[in-house]
């Protein structure tokens, strides 16, 4: 049966939905509040209007990428299935290339399955809310409520479904730290970090040491007069002390205790400094501003629930559904898994657990979590090769490769060693020769590696 879907966002979850969406023969109208498509890898350098601790309900800015950024995964692991991100000429063909390079494998990929006549460009979704409620997920239907950039007024128009995969790098998670609001120097969240120029001679405070922290201090290095890099744990990875042994103005805190309004920033070990500036790369939260659930879906200190497999809420589903939202594993290939089974669930052609089912697996995996200590925050970080194994067997799809696997291992094993170099020299070329031999590969006949 075919459905009138509404996608929220253009970034690669919304882009894989709208062509499995399509593919299984449903209608399918894609929201996305900027001029082009990508999410994320959109690079917006135009911050300016943006509260710079990205407190704001509806942000401005949406993506969170700054000008250097590169890759931290290789190329090789992170194409769809049938589209391998393979190397072009004239293009960025290292392995592990700048954000451009993604976004262009992003615009290749909607030209080569005419995804761009399915989006609405700079339109964004103000609310999303039910027609009526009737039992179970039944002919649920949404109003959409969204506006045009240049439109006076909103529009309002009536789906079956609402896929959400508006991403969650955007939504600054910030700490609590006693005197923030009273510290009257610049405090701001990498989310609107793009250049290292604006941080010339200045001593800057960087708070958290995961990807981030490290890439953004590891820039400032030739700019900044000091950076002074607050970890949660002193126990850090052999790379990141390495680069601190190299580069003098380089120093690394434990967590803060307090902040001050001359402008000392005090460590919890009694050590102080004063700061220019203060960088929170302290990750993201999940934020949904425009959905109007009745309460059925929440977030919670960053758990988005209830959802069955992270994806579709019991009392909802599969009228509604997101895409994207586990963290830590290999992205694309899970968000196109998650897209062919949630069209084939719409079209009839597969159906869920009881809604008791659904919810006793919930509960099963909150133990579970429970159980082994982990933060609520962290419900949604998998890296687990094996629970996308499991994702895939309910709808017949192809486990992840042995070499898509290990190159992404190998790839960490690398930077947690030689942070500064392992984007540039590696040591799996035997497992890279298997990927490049793989079916993955030579689908498209030899243009997909060729330079």
């Amino acid at each position: 049966m075919s459905k009138n879907v509404c996608v929220i966002g253009s970034g690669p979850s919304g882009l894989v939905a709208a062509r499995e969406l399509r593919k299984e023969g449903h209608k399918v109208v894609v929201f996305e509040q900027n001029h082009d498509v990508g999410g994320q890898w959109l690079y917006d350098p135009k911050i300016e209007d943006e509260e710079l601790l990205g407190r704001d309900n509806f942000l401005k800015v949406h993506s969170s990428i700054y000008a250097s950024l590169r890759l931290v995964s290789p190329r090789e692991i992170m194409g769809f299935t049938d589209f391998p991100f393979g190397m072009k000429k004239g293009r960025d063909t290292r392995r592990f290339p700048g954000h451009k390079e993604l976004l262009l494998y992003l615009k290749d990929f909607s030209e080569c399955f005419g995804l761009r006549e399915m989006i609405r460009f700079n339109t964004r979704v103000e609310n999303v809310e039910m027609l009526s409620f009737p039992n179970f997920g039944k002919d649920l239907k949404w109003i959409v409520k969204s506006k045009e950039k240049m439109a006076e007024k909103a529009v309002e128009e009536v789906y079956d479904a609402v896929v959400v995969a508006t991403g969650h790098y955007s939504k600054p998670r910030l700490p609590k730290i006693k005197g923030m609001d009273a510290w009257r120097r610049k405090q701001i969240h990498s989310h609107i970090y793009r250049v290292p120029e604006p941080f010339k001679n200045e001593v800057v405070v960087v708070i958290g040491s995961s990807l981030s922290g490290q890439d953004i201090s590891m820039e400032l290095v030739d700019v900044a007069k000091e950076i002074h890099l607050s970890a949660k744990s002193l126990d850090i990875s052999e790379g990141l002390s390495k680069v601190i042994s190299k580069y003098d103005n380089l120093h690394l805190h434990p967590q803060i205790d307090s902040l001050h309004e001359d402008g000392r920033v005090l460590f919890i070990d009694g050590s102080w400094l004063i700061a220019d500036t203060i960088i929170y790369c302290t990750g993201y939260s999940y934020s949904f501003p425009f959905l109007d659930t009745k309460g059925i879906v929440v977030v919670d200190d960053d758990r988005v629930g209830p959802l069955y497999e992270h994806t579709f809420p019991p009392s909802l589903a599969p009228s509604l559904s997101f895409i994207g939202i586990p963290r830590k594993l290999i992205g694309f290939p899970f968000f196109e898994c998650q897209a062919k089974w949630i069209s084939q669930l719409l079209s009839g052609k597969r159906t869920l657990p009881s809604w008791d089912e659904m919810m006793q697996s919930i509960e099963e995996f909150y133990h579970s979590r429970d159980v082994a200590g982990i933060p609520k925050h962290n419900t949604h970080d998998l890296a687990d090769f094996e629970y996308c194994d499991k994702y895939a067997d309910y709808i017949g799809f192809p486990h992840l490769e042995e070499w898509r696997k290990e190159l992404c291992l190998s790839a960490l094993r690398s930077s947690d060693v030689n942070l500064e170099t392992y984007r540039d020299s590696y040591e799996d070329e035997e497992m890279l020769q298997e990927a490049h031999k793989s079916p993955h590969f030579t689908q498209l006949g030899n243009e997909a590696v060729t330079l």
